[in-house]
């Protein structure tokens, strides 16, 4: 029943994004800009909250059915993907460690759509050690004072809301670290220099300046201090959706490589250096799909709270991300001198695959998850 209903909504969501995404996806590439219709495809089919409750507007499906979705849409474009990534990524610590005010008011608005989230956590110099976060909350009985810079936020200058990390005390590390949620027109919230991105370039990445940004305290998520407990729980889900979407990008990459050998060996015949090129194109499948029963395994852990998911959620963006790297600098030499081209989407594709490998923790910070996880 499991493999049946993925099954469909797999099937559901390609034929949605197939014609729809696919043959703009080059185009939202150079743009540098992800068209309405885009954002308009997602919301109008849930796909924003595949697996949030019902009750907040999701589809109320399994994680493994939210991974499909993400891994679909990033097989045709990878810039779409990271709209669905990014609202989960501000959707999860809500849902985690909200009240039920603030579940109410903003998820299923976020579920539909109508709101457009973003996150901002890193900060330049210190990147996402929450140890050493240097953006500070100050409470004066009424309101929190924010304070401080955040780089490389996604949908920067055009999200409805923010949630940011700060903390309440320096001193005491990651036990002062607390997330709120900030609407997009409060003032002393500045928003700063664009990145200029190698990949999923249509997603605007900015950062943000805090100048003494006003936050009543009905805008902090779990209390003081619960900011890390949450950011803990809420890795597990958005590290799994990174690297559904790394093994999207992957498998696009392989689909044009082998539609391209096809082609070439029509013209060419099964001469020798085509075996070179069907090893290869072995390897790459036997790839993906290990990567993709360790993504669904991981997905499966998720939905049942297994006691590894931690560990496995890792190692699945782990090995998902660095297959996507892999695999689409393979399909790239297939392609040969084409492969380095716009003229077919595998430059883009390695462009995107990149980036797989650093959010959402960087693969040296999972080899430290998976390696501490070992040795409990």
């Amino acid at each position: 029943m499991v493999e049946e209903e993925i099954y469909t909504v797999r099937q559901f969501v390609r034929t949605l994004v197939e014609d729809r995404l696919r043959p703009f996806a080059q185009e939202v590439d150079k743009r540098e800009k992800i068209p309405d219709g885009h954002v308009q495809l997602l919301t109008q089919n849930k796909l924003f909250g595949t697996s949030i409750p019902s009750k907040y507007s999701g589809a109320g499906l399994s994680q493994v059915n939210q991974l499909v979705v993400i891994e679909e849409v990033a097989r045709c474009c990878a810039s779409t993907s990271t709209l669905l990534t990014n609202q989960l990524l501000t959707i999860y610590p809500i849902l985690i460690g909200g009240t039920d005010n603030q579940k109410n008011k903003y998820i299923s608005s976020l579920t539909t759509g109508d709101l457009i989230g973003a996150f901002g956590i890193t900060e330049d110099g210190v990147s996402s050690d929450t140890d050493v976060i240097q953006t500070t909350a100050t409470y004066d009985g009424e309101h929190y004072s924010l304070n401080g810079k955040k780089i490389f936020v996604l949908n920067a200058g055009e999200a409805d809301i923010y949630l940011f990390a700060a903390t309440v005390n320096p001193a005491i590390n990651n036990a002062g670290l607390t997330y709120f949620i900030v609407e997009k027109d409060t003032p002393g919230l500045v928003f700063g220099k664009k990145a200029n991105k190698m990949g999923i370039k249509g997603v605007p990445t900015r950062e943000v300046i805090l100048n003494d940004v006003k936050v009543p305290h009905t805008h902090l998520i779990g209390g003081e201090g619960k900011g890390f407990s949450i950011l803990k729980e809420s890795l597990n889900f958005t590290r799994l959706n990174v690297a559904a979407q790394a093994l999207g990008i992957a498998q696009g990459a392989y689909d044009e490589a082998l539609a391209y050998t096809q082609k070439w060996k029509k013209h060419k015949g099964n001469s020798s250096s085509f075996h070179g090129i069907k090893f290869l194109l072995a390897d790459m499948a036997t790839e993906i799909e290990a990567a993709r029963r360790l993504l669904y395994y991981a997905g499966t852990l998720l939905d049942s709270n297994g006691r590894e998911v931690i560990k496995t959620a890792s190692m699945a963006k782990l090995f998902c991300s660095n297959i996507a790297m892999k695999i689409t600098t393979d399909a790239v030499q297939i392609l040969e001198g084409f492969g380095y081209t716009d003229d077919y989407p595998v430059e883009r594709m390695m462009r995107d695959a990149k980036i797989t490998q650093i959010y959402e923790g960087t693969n040296f910070t999972q080899r430290y998850v998976i390696g501490r996880q070992i040795l409990l």
